[in-house]
């Protein structure tokens, strides 16, 4: 099946296939039945043809217990994209509407696009099998009501997440997509729909951690290291992670213990989907385009995992925050405007600052994946808001946007100096400290602080962007701008100045 050390050139020439084992792995011991088989024979009838990992997971995660119920009432699926695992959640629901008898199974995602997307691949499904098809009674195609109803009664709804999606409902399974952006607000409103049903079951589906959005796959992974030092398996979740354990600074020349990101057999160990629908050489070549890290976090599964360790709240300590928190905090005139970034770019914030009432207000204003969104969203904040000036540290990761930011909003963009960085910092510990700063306690903004640590430079400090584990982005943009309040601004730099 797997050939560890062959190059990318050589593995082209011989068909391979991805390990269908994972490599960190736990199950609640006692199994007595699975019906697994039955959602993969199912899974044919409708024309979907399962690969062997995908078997595996179907029948370890859907293990019964003596009373037969379900031996893990929680399951998770962490592996790198592209590799199937919607193949996964479409086996399970089938089984749970046409089998199962599950009475309403809910279909999370974070995007409504990717609700919306699983939707159509399971209707093409079930429409496509005249057994299944002629018991349905409603293919729901209403936005925000999207779902399939059986005419026993049988309910299968899609929905995207959010603070509020899901409250009301009471299901016997949930499934989670794309569970490497799933916060506690989310987590508040899904988990509790199933606390009313005896044998319900929860599945979190998605890939490596992505830092702060990632806090529940981080709990659920850290569960899984534990059982797997104890020797002990989790006894309410079944866990798979198809990832390599990469190698460390401290890696000796030669170290045979950690993997290779360059490797094919690390590609091997992290898709076990390649023979099937991925292939070696293309998979190798992404590399070429993103880079290590960003190839080693989406293809070989290393991801960036936040801690609820008593690490946390190094800096500033949680109570200290919270106790700042306004529902009524708003800010009153002038308003500055700051942007940040994740190192890898993969997340970008923008804050806002304001005074209110004597002191400062700070809110996140956005969060997105990505950089792409951030100058097209600005330049409508600046023509709604007018703002007193937009910060962005010209060394830090959103710098790179700086000169667009100027041609398309017509402004000059104020960038803190390092010693200014370092103030900025200052300024923020300092108000917190005086109880001169206000928020509306925003999850991003907790998270990014309980994760933050501190980094030297010169004789002050600034926050540290890398090591924390956490996307500080949000952090840092809020930092700044409420430093941009008492900066001094520059006349706006007339737009015709740029065509000269």
């Amino acid at each position: 099946m797997q050939r560890p050390g062959s190059g990318p050139q050589e593995a082209a020439e011989t068909p391979l296939y991805g390990a269908q084992r994972p490599r960190l792995m736990t199950v609640p011991a006692g199994a007595l039945s699975s019906a697994g088989q039955e959602a993969v024979d199912l899974a044919a009838r409708a024309g979907l043809a399962l690969d062997p990992w995908q078997q595996f997971v179907l029948d370890q995660g859907m293990s019964e217990n003596a009373a037969g119920g379900w031996l893990a009432p929680e399951v998770a699926v962490n592996l790198p994209r592209q590799n199937g695992k919607g193949g996964i959640i479409e086996a399970r629901s089938l089984w749970g509407l046409f089998i199962g008898g599950e009475q309403l199974i809910l279909h999370s995602a974070h995007e409504f696009k990717t609700a919306k997307n699983a939707f159509k691949r399971i209707e093409r499904l079930i429409r496509g099998c005249p057994d299944l098809h002629k018991r349905v009674k409603a293919y729901r195609q209403t936005v925000g009501e999207e779902g399939i109803e059986l005419y026993t009664g049988q309910v299968l709804r899609f929905i995207a997440r959010s603070g509020g999606s899901g409250r009301g409902f009471t299901a016997d399974c949930v499934i989670l997509d794309e569970c490497m952006i799933l916060g506690d607000d989310a987590m508040a409103a899904l988990a509790p729909t199933m606390a009313a049903v005896e044998n319900s079951q929860l599945w979190y589906l998605g890939s490596a951690g992505i830092g702060a959005p990632s806090r529940q796959l981080a709990r659920l992974r850290d569960r899984a290291l534990r059982a797997l030092e104890t020797g002990e398996p989790d006894r309410a979740m079944a866990y798979f992670e198809w990832s390599i354990d990469p190698h460390v600074d401290e890696c000796p020349p030669g170290c045979t213990a950690h993997d290779d990101v360059d490797s094919v057999a690390s590609i091997l160990r992290a898709n076990p989907a390649i023979g099937y629908r991925l292939q070696v050489e293309k998979s190798a070549n992404e590399r070429l385009t993103m880079g290590d890290t960003l190839y080693a976090r989406e293809r070989l599964g290393v991801g960036l995992y936040p801690s609820d360790s008593a690490n946390t709240w190094q800096v500033i300590s949680e109570d200290s925050w919270r106790s700042l928190a306004s529902a009524e905090s708003a800010p009153e005139g002038e308003v500055v405007f700051a942007i940040d970034a994740t190192p890898e770019q993969s997340h970008a914030a923008i804050a806002v600052a304001g005074r209110w009432r004597g002191g400062t207000h700070i809110e996140i204003a956005h969060h997105q994946p990505g950089m792409g969104w951030v100058v097209a969203k600005a330049k409508r904040m600046q023509e709604e808001h007018k703002p007193r000036c937009w910060v962005v540290d010209a060394g830090g990761p959103a710098g790179s946007l700086i000169q667009e930011l100027e041609e398309e909003l017509g402004i000059n963009v104020v960038s803190p100096k390092m010693r200014e960085v370092a103030q900025a910092a200052g300024q923020f510990f300092t108000a917190v400290a005086d109880q001169s700063i206000s928020h509306i306690d925003q999850p991003l903004l907790a998270t990014a602080l309980a994760g933050a640590q501190k980094r030297p430079l010169g004789d002050a400090w600034a926050w540290a962007r890398r090591g924390g584990g956490v996307d500080i982005s949000p952090l840092v943009a809020a930092t700044h701008a409420k430093w941009g309040l008492g900066v001094e601004v520059e006349d706006d730099v007339d737009p015709l100045d740029n065509i000269f």
